[in-house]
């Protein structure tokens, strides 16, 4: 009768042991996820800081080019182009000089950091370095430059600022430049945006981050059917064409 009671009180203490280590587990998932979701927020707060950082520069790039916005790409030289966020080297992906000082934002920004949004994830295995190093992580609405041959486009004309995007996250899908494939096709940086591309990057929460050009900083969803497939996990797609497109 002893030994059957000492069974019994053995077992019972078994089970005790499995409903903790049971709980810790569960403590631990749910500690997990706020941690993660903490991360995410953080990210999503420094994301907006950069940005509303970017849209400020931009303010005072215009004011001091009487309203006139840069353009997207507008030189090459020295065995590169100069675009808007600086001079970037051709040649291999992975290996080209990049130079963030000849960008058209760089002298309202210097060495501060607000390019690089924390949530674009340049470690993970499909990532694809264009530079030596990372360079930005933002786009710019491509119907604010205007072709060389033409003049720029001036942003006191713009009736609708509060609408318009200025930056916003972006990306695209490489399937052409190796050591990406139509195999294998890999997450990197870019620069503009456009109504008709696949280049918005929806990195918080299937969210982007967008600065307007009146200098707000909003959140915008994926148009519906525009993420692209071939990195479906990736949330890479198309803002609405109203805040890409220039409207009278």
């Amino acid at each position: 009768a002893m030994r059957q009671i000492e069974n019994l009180r053995y077992g019972f203490t078994l089970i005790e042991l499995l409903v903790v280590v049971g709980i810790i587990g569960l403590l631990s998932a749910l500690l997990l996820s706020a941690v993660s979701k903490s991360r995410a927020s953080a990210s999503r707060l420094k994301c907006v800081s950069n940005l509303r950082q970017l849209g400020l520069a931009g303010q005072m790039y215009w004011d001091e080019n009487g309203g006139s916005a840069f353009r997207w790409r507008s030189a090459s030289t020295n065995g590169g182009h100069v675009y808007w966020f600086g001079w970037l080297e051709s040649g291999s992906e992975g290996n080209r000089r990049f130079d963030a000082a000849q960008g058209a934002l760089y002298p309202h920004l210097g060495g501060h950091g607000v390019e690089i949004c924390p949530a674009l994830n340049r470690v993970q295995p499909k990532f694809k370095l264009k530079a030596t190093g990372f360079s930005y992580g933002y786009g710019y609405n491509l119907s604010l430059s205007a072709p060389l041959d033409q003049p720029p486009v001036n942003l006191n004309a713009v009736t609708r600022p509060s609408e318009l995007a200025f930056l916003a996250d972006a990306a695209q899908i490489n399937t052409f430049q190796a050591p990406a494939s139509p195999q294998n096709p890999m997450i990197e940086e870019f620069y503009y945006l456009s109504a008709s591309e696949p280049t918005a990057h929806f990195r918080h929460g299937i969210t982007a981050n967008v600065v307007f050009c009146d200098g707000h900083v909003a959140h915008a969803k994926p148009v519906p059917g525009s993420l692209d497939q071939r990195l479906p996990n990736q949330f890479i797609g198309r803002i609405g064409s109203e805040h890409l497109v220039l409207r009278d």
